[in-house]
């Protein structure tokens, strides 16, 4: 958690409101292993991380409300009772729709002030919005008194980016955000929405993201095409999502579905299943097994489920050819962003020196490295 973040958005709370705000730290998260399985009913990994989005908040006597958005110097003033979608991609949606899917729970909170920063690099796959949703609603939650669950402000959120955002998330980003645990990853059965935290001791090794700093425009729209493929195959095969349909319920239908749609099915059913043998890895302290798993489920994210692009095969290329690497993999919905890697301590910088090299040989652009621990999910600052 940023000290120095927490610092700034208050003194400029306090400048611009002069009253003592309460303050909100809210992480964003990595994922270990389990990708694009969380809107499939599986199991994921992930874990809330030391970056973030540090808020500050108090109630307003001004007759409407205003949040500010430091980093990216924008101030917005509004009614709440006339919220509605702003135009599509302004970060004020993340806020209006926290706020119209808690009115919709018949939760009554007055007018308030917010203003926020993060520091989790954009574009990089680590959930910045799920983060700043989070905050919005668990400050809420403080400032109102409204009594929610962490479970029903995850699902608030979450609603928020669908009716607000138009992205049809699943669960994981929301509950990593809100549920992490320092040093632990949370093994999250997505159709019951339950974790179990597994401590990890990655003994002398550590996590390494490195970010292609691209963003391919397939992005949103590959996401959403992924997923109603997903769910047609599982409506072929009468079941609720992909997580009770093994490879052999999968082969009844192989002649009804593209050899596409069928590859991206497979995909899932078969990273259901190496997410919770990483968590077993991991209990057996054994990361050349958890590694393994890593660079198999990226193999399965480019060439089954198509959703990695030649920067993220490029990073996970160069890793393989470093005996130091014990698995890394595309982090996130695709077509851009970050890498995970899992790999000795004492090699990571010399490591991330030589990939960038020729990465910037390779693309004439450059890519960013971040070194990250497992952090406490949202919480209030004293």
């Amino acid at each position: 958690m940023s000290k120095e973040l927490i610092k700034e958005v208050k003194i400029n709370f306090l400048k611009t409101f002069k009253t003592e705000p309460l303050l909100v730290f809210s992480p964003g998260r990595i994922n270990i292993i389990g990708e694009h399985t969380d809107y499939n009913g599986g199991f994921v990994f992930p874990a809330a991380v030391d970056k973030g989005i540090a808020a500050a908040l108090q109630k307003s006597d001004s007759g409407h409300c205003t949040a500010i958005a430091l980093d990216l110097d924008s101030r917005i003033e509004f009614e709440l009772a006339k919220i509605k979608p702003s135009k599509e991609g302004s970060w004020e949606n993340y806020v209006f729709g926290v706020v119209a899917e808690i009115q919709n729970r018949n939760k009554i909170i007055g007018d308030f002030n917010i203003i926020f920063k993060g520091n989790i690099p954009g574009g990089a796959g680590m959930s910045s919005s799920a983060a700043l949703e989070n905050s919005v609603v668990f400050g809420l939650n403080e400032l109102f008194d409204l009594g929610l669950t962490k479970t029903e402000m995850i699902l608030i959120s979450q609603k928020a980016e669908h009716n607000y955002v138009g992205v049809k998330c699943g669960i994981m980003d929301q509950y990593a955000s809100m549920f992490g645990k320092k040093n632990n990853a949370l093994l999250l059965d997505c159709r019951t929405i339950k974790a179990k935290p597994y401590k990890i001791n990655f003994k002398d090794h550590q996590l390494l993201l490195i970010n292609t700093n691209v963003k391919h425009s397939l992005s949103d729209s590959a996401y959403n095409d992924r997923r109603s493929a997903c769910e047609s195959i599982a409506k072929l095969l009468k079941v609720e999502t992909l997580r009770e349909v093994s490879e052999e319920d999968l082969e009844q239908i192989i002649d009804k579905v593209t050899p596409e749609n069928y590859q991206k099915a497979l995909y899932v059913i078969q990273e259901i299943e190496r997410t919770q043998k990483a968590a077993k890895a991991i209990q057996n302290n054994d990361l050349d097994k958890l590694g393994a798993l890593i660079y198999a489920s990226h193999n399965g994210l480019q060439h089954q489920y198509k959703v990695s692009c030649d920067e993220l095969d490029f990073l996970v290329d160069q890793a393989k050819k470093n005996k130091n690497v014990l698995g890394a993999r595309m982090m996130g919905g695709g077509f851009g962003g970050c890498t995970i890697n899992l790999i000795a301590k004492s090699e990571a910088k010399s490591f991330s020196e030589s990939v960038a090299k020729a990465y910037k040989n390779k693309f004439n652009k450059e890519c960013s490295v971040y070194f990250v621990t497992l952090s406490d999910g949202t919480h209030l600052v004293k």
